[in-house]
């Protein structure tokens, strides 16, 4: 099997023949195996089954701005786990330009142990609900590995399901996101939270996990799923060692062959606090933009994210500078 990763570019001038991918467009491609060196082709030399892939209709990069109900998450545990804090801080991310709030009641950080579904019910359904009353009309992803708590989150106001444990957890998550008919984030992990650094390892850490969301579109779309309603997550942090995170962020653009969007989250992790000797998760923010705007350049639609504003400002000058608006 070969693997097809785009090498992206953008910019007002597009040759004849590139293929348009979002904002970006390509005229060649890096050609992946398992068995053989990679080498690059011209897009002209690409079947148009490997063409079709990488059409879509985004325009610009969508933020989704982290909200953690969480006592224990590992960049801003306790700073939001009131009512009337996450609320608040609901209403921020959203003034400040998040496109979609993502709100989580369970710590994924590495080591975490599991949260009783009841306890994650009560951390998460009352914000949403309260900002559905407080107006907020923004669509709101439930950051969860359980039916029951997805159940509840839907029932209360979210429009989205992400699943950190790529639909694997819970046998009974994805029928649920079928019979409501929600868009959903399929995530790569190897393992879970409590076991995931522990000396993670792959074959190719590229293929590995393509492969591996290949087969989880598959599965749900057999149960049901659209596939224009999946995005797909690398899963940066989750079972990866630092070669790991960087190898995956050189090649995102990898992920777009999927045929579905492609979400990363690497906002405030350990691997940019090594890198740009930030120790604190709080200090990680330059960082993170900076991850961002990479894998904005290689196409990735969607960028998870803690420091909102900082992340739309950068997007904007970005935009303006290198991809807007004839991009």
């Amino acid at each position: 099997m070969r693997y097809v990763r785009p090498l992206m570019q953008v910019g007002p001038a597009r040759p004849v023949g590139a293929i348009r991918c979002g904002w970006c467009w390509f005229t060649h491609a890096e050609i992946l195996s398992r068995d053989a060196e990679p080498y690059v082709v011209a897009a002209s030399e690409l079947s148009e089954e490997e063409r079709a892939r990488f059409a879509g209709p985004w325009e610009a990069p969508r933020i989704m701005g982290i909200l953690n109900t969480t006592p224990d998450s590992f960049s801003d545990g306790g700073a939001h786990d009131t009512l009337q804090a996450a609320v608040a801080h609901g209403q921020s991310l959203m003034a400040a330009g998040a496109d979609i709030l993502d709100i989580g009641g369970e710590s994924t950080r590495p080591g975490a142990a599991e949260v009783p579904a009841d306890d994650e019910i009560a951390r998460t359904a009352p914000v949403i609900a309260a900002l559905r009353r407080a107006g907020v009309r923004t669509p709101i992803s439930i950051d969860t590995r359980k039916a029951k708590v997805a159940a509840a989150a839907l029932d209360a106001g979210a429009d989205i399901v992400n699943d950190v444990s790529g639909f694997t957890f819970d046998a009974d998550l994805a029928p649920l996101c079928a019979a409501r008919g929600v868009p959903v984030c399929v995530m790569h992990a190897q393992g879970d939270p409590q076991t995931m650094q522990n000396s993670p390892t792959y074959d190719n850490i590229l293929l590995d996990i393509y492969d591996h969301l290949a087969q989880r579109i598959v599965a749900l779309v057999a149960q049901g799923i659209p596939r224009a309603h999946i995005t797909a997550d690398p899963g940066i942090g989750f079972g990866k060692t630092l070669d790991h995170n960087l190898t995956l962020l050189n090649r995102i653009s990898l992920f777009h062959g999927l045929g579905v969007p492609i979400l990363i989250g690497a906002s405030r992790k350990r691997f940019i606090g090594t890198l740009g000797n930030a120790p604190e998760a709080k200090d990680r923010g330059p960082g993170s933009v900076g991850v961002a705007l990479a894998a904005i350049a290689q196409g990735v639609q969607i960028v998870r994210a803690h420091d909102v504003a900082d992340h739309v400002q950068a997007i904007a000058l970005w935009r303006a500078s290198v991809a807007h608006p004839s991009a």
